[in-house]
């Protein structure tokens, strides 16, 4: 009774306040990739690349409840189906419990504790929340974490300040940031952003996305 109430003041309290160090962080940090990180508040943060990371990594993100069931569906056939390369099914709701309490790995009582702690912030912290802390906490190069110190690490400038094509390289490293690199720009890159950028364009206009450009 005493750990479940300390996490969950714990959640409460992360709703306005980023978390100290968090596992993955650790992690990083004691296998030698450093810790780069630099917390900043959502207005601080471009709306380019708010956009970019919901075009590429979740673009139901403002619909649904924490949990996108149709990739998870797909992506348990093709498991079935034992393909090599499984589509991966992490709504960046998933991503943020994932990243914020939890471990890397894919144990099913980390999946179970991710699926738990997945329903709460979407209950208790709101979308626009989770959006600026995935935006926070997430790796986007070896030891870099958050926006801010990825956009001064790969582009010299606050992350207010990111082009549409500059959030575009940044969201493209998402799936594996310690090997894709963005600048220079690996192939994987080069050829990734370009579709970014057309599914950001397809993407503004709806109004639920507009709610969390603003």
């Amino acid at each position: 009774m005493i750990l479940l109430a300390a996490q969950f003041g714990y959640l409460i309290l992360l709703k306005w306040v980023n978390p100290p160090v968090t596992i993955t962080q650790i992690s990083n940090w004691t296998r030698g990739y450093g810790l780069k990180r630099d917390y900043v508040r959502f207005n601080q943060m471009s709306p380019n690349i708010r956009l970019a990371v919901m075009a590429s990594e979740d673009q139901l993100f403002p619909d649904h409840n924490g949990f996108d069931l149709t990739s998870i569906k797909e992506a348990l056939l093709e498991k079935s189906k034992k393909r090599k390369q499984v589509r991966g099914a992490s709504t960046i709701s998933q991503q943020v419990a994932k990243n914020v309490f939890l471990w890397q790995g894919r144990s099913w009582l980390r999946k179970g504790l991710e699926a738990y702690f997945t329903f709460m912030i979407e209950l208790v912290w709101g979308k626009e929340r989770i959006l600026e802390m995935y935006l926070n906490v997430i790796e986007m190069g070896p030891g870099i974490f958050g926006i801010e110190a990825a956009s001064r690490n790969y582009f010299n400038k606050p992350a207010k300040k990111l082009s549409r094509t500059e959030a575009s390289m940044i969201a493209a490293c998402l799936p594996s940031p310690k090997k894709i690199r963005v600048r220079p720009p690996s192939n994987y890159v080069n050829n990734r952003y370009p579709q970014i950028l057309a599914q950001m364009d397809n993407l503004e206009p709806d109004e639920d996305i507009q709610r969390l450009l603003k």
